[in-house]
Parts: structure tokens; sequence; C-alpha cells
């Protein structure tokens, strides 16, 4: 079969128009993702922040009842306090305000509340397994100094592992109350040595609608 060559001529233009067309499509397709790289992280946080019963249920203000002990062994019933806590910076035991205490950030991290701070910087991080479970990372910044990495269920998204400082901080058997999820344990253990050194364990919570008579912010 003859082709004129005009017919030719025309089916190269025909051809290479739609091959330029199909180029500009993957590199729009390719730019629309480099512009929406935070997508996989918001996505995340919907689904850990789900999970915990909803961002309007995330605690806030609270009393809890702990058990604890230092050790490489968890010890029943360890020592018991009552606290009042107001994550990331207040934290009473009686009616004393705890000051430059640790524990008022971890306490922000595993009640999820500092995953909706609007000064909150959060990235993605490598996956890692932790106990035979396998785990999605973020890494929290901005509104925390140091960054603290945060490593999540895949399968349920409960929060498992917490990094900060000096500590690996591992949670466990989670708990609800009044359309929250929480962890009820707690196994510190030293970064550089992989020895657990603290154990702690939530015997029972309450959410405060407001601050208790006694306490000053």
């Amino acid at each position: 079969m003859n082709l004129s060559p005009i017919f030719c001529i025309r089916s190269r233009r025909v051809l290479y128009c739609a091959a330029m067309c199909l180029t500009v499509l993957v590199s729009g397709n390719a730019a629309d993702t480099d512009d929406s790289l935070d997508a996989p992280v918001q996505e995340l946080v919907s689904k850990v922040i789900a999970a915990a019963g909803g961002e309007d249920h995330l605690l806030t203000l609270f009393r809890m009842e702990e058990q604890y002990n230092a050790g490489n062994e968890r010890v029943a019933p360890g020592t018991s306090r009552v606290s009042v806590v107001e994550p990331p910076h207040w934290w009473w035991i009686g009616t004393n305000e705890r000051g430059d205490e640790p524990g008022k950030i971890t306490a922000w991290a595993w009640t999820l509340r500092v995953l909706t701070h609007a000064t909150s910087d959060l990235e993605r991080i490598p996956d890692v397994t932790d106990t035979e479970r396998k785990l999605t990372g973020l890494r929290v910044t901005g509104s925390v100094d140091p960054a603290i990495d945060m490593y999540f269920d895949r399968t349920n998204y409960e929060l498992v592992r917490v990094d900060w400082r000096n500590d690996i901080y591992r949670f466990s058997e989670w708990r609800e109350h009044d359309g929250t999820k929480y962890p009820s344990k707690c196994a510190m253990f030293r970064r550089d040595s992989g020895e657990p050194w603290f154990f702690h364990e939530i015997v029972r919570i309450e959410r405060l609608k407001e601050l208790p008579d006694g306490l000053k912010r």
C-alpha cells in the first residue's frame, strides 16, 4: 500500500504531538506529586487520630492515677501518685507544678495533641520493626526541641514507640475513656544501651473540663 508523502508527514506530526502531550501529562503529574509531598503525612495523621477516637476526643486537661517504678523490670504495684496534666506546659502532683519536666512533652505525644498543634512540622521517617511489629514513623519539629520521633502500628495505627532525647518509650495496652483511646502502659529504655530503666502504668484517667481548685497555671 503506497502512502503519499504529505500523508506520511502529517502522520508523523500527529504522532509527535501525541508524544509531546503525553510528556506534558507525565511532567504535570510529577509536578503535582512534588507539590503535595505532605499528603502521605496528612493521611497518616488522619488515620492515627481517627484510630484514637477523633480529634475532638483527644485529651487536653486530665487527671490520672499512676503506678510507676524505676529499675530494669516492672514491679507491681509500684509507687502510686495522682497527677493533673495539661500538656505540654503543665503537670501538677498535689498542688505542686513540676516545672521543667520531660514527661510533659511525652504526655503531649501519647495524647497525640502534638500532631495537631499549629507550630508542629511533621515529616515521614523510615519505617522500622520493633518488638516484631511493623511501624510507620513521623518526626515532629517546630513545636518541640529536640525533634521527637513517633512510631505507629501499620495495622491499627496505635502509637507504639516514641524516641526522644536519650530515651525510647514503648507504649502498650491501649484503653478507652470518654471517647478517646490511650496507651495505659509505658516502658522507658536508654537509647545508647537499650536497657529498660523506668515503668509506668495509668490505672485510672479522668477528663477535666476546668482546672481543679488550688491549682494555678
